[in-house]
């Protein structure tokens, strides 16, 4: 049976969590920012000891985040018109006092429903679990294109923390998820928020069938490895990264012209296949798209992860047989690695689409959601002016920089690496020339490309000025040369 999250019982709760400041600012200040950081490292006594004097607050957050049990006064007085019986009845809280689901606060001083994890379980978690805020999701949140649209569809939306983000900057919103389970919390994270988002129930896009939206994001069950389901929310059934596949196959049917997907995927790497290749054979026609690799994993660090996520021990005779037949999989399909990353495309209706496969593997602390708006604008721009790049004034922003590594030679110093660095968003890295680096030196908008080209070619005689055009092209994809 589902938990029945009523617009009534959600109303209490909220109207409970705000008297008492169950927020997320409300939490960091009841704890203070050290007990808070180690609450978040999965070390809960710091937490717990600084709670105690936080009154209803305090009771809330060793019930529902620590997952303490709370005497049954200290709970009827820090849930206030909370009926505790229908909180029971409906998982809210367990008969014995605990927290019988997830709900924190989260971001914008939001709330969201999951189910409780392993830890908080104390073993493996049943197959329809419904995910909470994990790195994944926050990781889409922080990649996804934040420019006001009228309508969005969150796909998958599992706990609904995808739906919320939308909720800043779009109109309408649609949420989707195969799981009743999962629909079910989701709405109860939507009421607890007191947004309108329309929820429907069915496998991957067929609920919204015939519809386009401006705007579709997706955190899909992107597991790679034998065709199975041992858990919903990561498990699609498809064998290997076929998930994905599908989801970037099919998402740009349902986006109205230029509208924007974007999404978590991955994507397998095996013996003598480039993976660029392999994701971009996924692509319809006439789709820009930006793929971005951030990481590649080994494929035993991979099993023993994912066996983990779902609290199975990988010395039980559960995790060594799962681990088995996962590994046997991954050797019987020549797999080597296997690819994660951001995917962002945009229905762009046109014969020569850009298409753009790189690693973006290095530390950086940017969101990548503007970098993708301004990605799609510069895609545009180029698209629009790429004819007259010569004619075209530029410069280079102040948050770019040249790096110059030297060893020493016969004459001194003799220049081994010319390395261009954007020093904000995703800290784009370019290795360039020397004549490359006088032409951008000369790029602060007085005179256009082309003069200064040909003062390159007074200088450096039989150089291939018309070599230039490409690396100009990529730089202002970059953002590290922008028209004047």
């Amino acid at each position: 049976m589902l938990p029945d999250l009523s617009a009534d019982l959600c109303a209490r709760l909220r109207d409970a969590f705000l008297t008492a400041g169950y927020t997320a600012d409300g939490v960091v200040a009841a704890l203070g920012s050290q007990a808070h950081a180690a609450l978040g490292r999965g070390e809960p006594e710091p937490a717990r000891r600084a709670s105690r004097d936080a009154g209803d607050l305090g009771t809330l957050i060793r019930l529902f985040l620590l997952g303490d049990i709370e005497p049954e006064q200290a709970v009827r007085a820090a849930l206030g018109p909370v009926d505790l019986a229908d909180a029971v009845a409906n998982e809210v809280l367990t008969a014995d006092g605990r927290a019988g689901l997830d709900i924190r606060p989260y971001g914008e001083n939001w709330w969201v429903v999951a189910d409780l994890d392993a830890d908080q379980r104390g073993g493996a978690v049943p197959e329809d679990h419904v995910l909470g805020v994990g790195h994944a999701s926050v990781n889409l949140a922080r990649a996804t294109a934040r420019r006001p649209v009228g309508t969005l569809l969150d796909v998958g939306t599992g706990c609904g923390v995808q739906a919320l983000h939308a909720s800043t900057h779009a109109s309408r919103i649609t949420a989707t998820d195969l799981s009743d389970r999962a629909l079910a919390l989701a709405r109860g994270t939507f009421l607890l928020n007191e947004l309108d988002v329309e929820l429907l129930a069915g496998p991957w896009f067929e609920p919204v069938a015939g519809r386009r939206f401006d705007q579709i994001v997706c955190n899909p069950p992107f597991v790679v490895g034998p065709a199975r389901v041992d858990y919903t929310y990561r498990d699609s059934g498809l064998a290997g990264d076929s998930a994905s596949a599908l989801v970037i196959g099919r998402m740009p049917e349902l986006l109205a012209e230029g509208g924007v997907g974007q999404l978590l995927a991955s994507w397998l790497h095996r013996e003598g296949e480039d993976w660029a290749e392999r994701v971009t054979s996924w692509l319809p026609p006439g789709v820009d798209a930006w793929f971005v690799q951030r990481d590649v994993a080994d494929p035993v660090l991979y099993v023993g992860t994912w066996l983990r996520d779902a609290g199975i021990d990988p010395r039980s005779a559960e995790g060594r047989e799962k681990a088995s037949a996962w590994l046997d999989w991954f050797d019987d399909n020549h797999v080597e690695g296997v690819g994660f990353g951001y995917v962002t495309l945009r229905r762009a209706d046109v014969a020569d689409p850009e298409i753009v496969c790189e690693d973006l593997r290095h530390a950086y602390d940017d969101p990548l959601g503007p970098e993708s708006s301004r990605w799609l604008d510069n895609v545009a721009w180029l698209r629009a002016h790429g004819d007259e790049l010569a004619s075209t004034r530029f410069t280079v922003p102040s948050s770019v920089v040249l790096e110059e590594v030297s060893s020493p030679g016969d004459e001194g110093w003799e220049p081994v690496v010319r390395r261009l660095h954007r020093m904000d968003g995703p800290g784009w890295q370019h290795e360039i020339d020397e004549p490359t680096a006088r032409l951008l030196a000369g790029c602060r908008g007085a005179l256009p490309l082309s003069d200064l080209l040909a003062l390159l070619e007074v200088v450096y005689d039989g150089i291939d000025t018309e070599a230039a055009l490409p690396i100009v092209r990529e730089l202002v994809l970059h953002g590290m040369l922008v028209p004047a």
